[in-house]
């Protein structure tokens, strides 16, 4: 099933076909008119309408945060002392929950207003976001408004995450991104790959279930996972622009694909709406992601890897919620075969906390960490 071999010549890919007619945004709207004003041909360029993404995420967040802050808690949306937890947690309960729309609609809006609407990647992030951010409400929507413990059961959640999984590993496997549909590159080998064949499909269902639980298990503190996402999505929209540039990925020796610069953009909103709920989730938090938010975001940083075919940097990239989340599956590990926890508590955020950390020492410690794999993964793109 598996097998390494030489990487091919990346072949050219036509433009991504059109999915819907030209929109009322800014890049399809302004820069046509570049003859009559040639000022708006900086449109043209990825960078400047990443950058202003960003800005407009970033206000959107601001201007939006405290009115979704009042009204969750006029509805009464708001946080229950989760069991399992440090015991300091008991003075979070009534906090607003279900912040993770504020995250959607600050990620969305920025992105159809300054990406290219005519591009295939765009729209299946939009639609990856959209999907696991409503397997997310529906989980929150259970345990918040019907009060039901557990929310949504669990072997529903699954076949959301993994029904979106099945759904872009068809796409990525028919389309046969790049030529390279079935194979996974291995960084730090050069010229290197990993056929799965038809398996690539099962290959892709796990790593967007997998990103996206992961997300979930470290949204435990104040800060803790968005500012990790932050980071993700700095290294994922620096992966993106220089796999959708023609001079710079054959430089690094990476494969070109046409069209995934436009990522750079949805990943700049990612930022920017990071950035602005940060603002009311830093310690001591104004209002939690709930799962609408963790679900979501964590799937999308799946799918972002899956696009621009760097799922195994995804590892490196999300560094810290891989620990966190093994960490867990460790903990229970332990427990049922041995009768014994390697851990104070799990996941690994808690076990600190155990130890007599203060919350914002383990936030600010974890963050530091996570900019290290960004670091760490950006660094392997000139090793290929």
């Amino acid at each position: 099933m598996s097998c390494w071999q030489r990487r091919r010549p990346p072949p050219s890919r036509p433009e991504p076909r059109l999915l819907i007619g030209r929109a009322v945004m800014f890049y399809h709207l302004l820069y046509p008119l570049r003859d009559l004003v040639s000022a708006f041909n900086v449109f043209r360029y990825i960078t400047f309408r990443s950058a202003y993404a960003a800005v407009t995420a970033l206000l959107i967040s601001f201007l939006l945060g405290p009115i979704f802050i009042r009204m969750l808690k006029r509805r009464q949306l708001t946080e229950g002392v989760r069991e399992y937890v440090p015991e300091s947690h008991a003075a979070k309960a009534g906090t607003p929950t279900m912040g993770g729309m504020l995250i959607l609609v600050a990620t969305l809006v920025p992105t159809i207003l300054w990406a290219r609407l005519d591009n295939d990647f765009v729209w299946l992030m939009i639609f990856a976001t959209l999907w696991l951010g409503a397997v997310g409400f529906a989980d929150d929507y259970l345990k918040v408004v019907k009060k039901r413990r557990k929310g949504l059961v669990a072997r529903y959640k699954l076949t959301g995450q993994l029904g979106l999984g099945l759904l872009i590993g068809l796409y990525v496997y028919h389309t046969h991104l790049n030529g390279l549909a079935t194979d996974i590159e291995v960084p730090f080998f050069k010229d290197a790959v990993v056929s799965l064949g038809a398996a690539y499909v099962l290959f892709v269902m796990v790593v967007i279930t997998a990103s996206s639980n992961a997300v979930n298990l470290t949204d435990g503190l104040d800060g803790l996972a968005i500012g990790l996402v932050i980071f993700c999505a700095l290294a994922f929209a620096a992966m993106s622009y220089v796999t959708g540039h023609v001079r710079f990925s054959d430089y690094l020796n990476i494969p070109y694909i046409a069209g995934t610069g436009e990522l750079t953009v949805y990943c700049s909103a990612l930022i920017g709406a990071g950035l602005g709920f940060l603002w009311f989730n830093a310690h001591p938090a104004d209002v939690f992601m709930g799962d609408t938010g963790s679900l979501a975001v964590g799937g999308a940083l799946g799918t972002l890897a899956i696009l621009i075919r760097k799922e195994i940097w995804l590892i490196i990239v999300g560094g810290v919620f891989v620990i966190i989340a093994a960490s867990v599956i460790i903990q229970i590990a332990s427990f049922k075969i041995r009768g014994k926890r390697v851990f104070l508590m799990a996941p690994l955020h808690h076990h600190f906390q155990k130890m007599g950390w203060p919350e914002s020492k383990v936030v600010i410690r974890f963050w530091i960490v996570g900019a290290l794999f960004t670091l760490i993964a950006l660094s392997t793109l000139k090793l290929q």
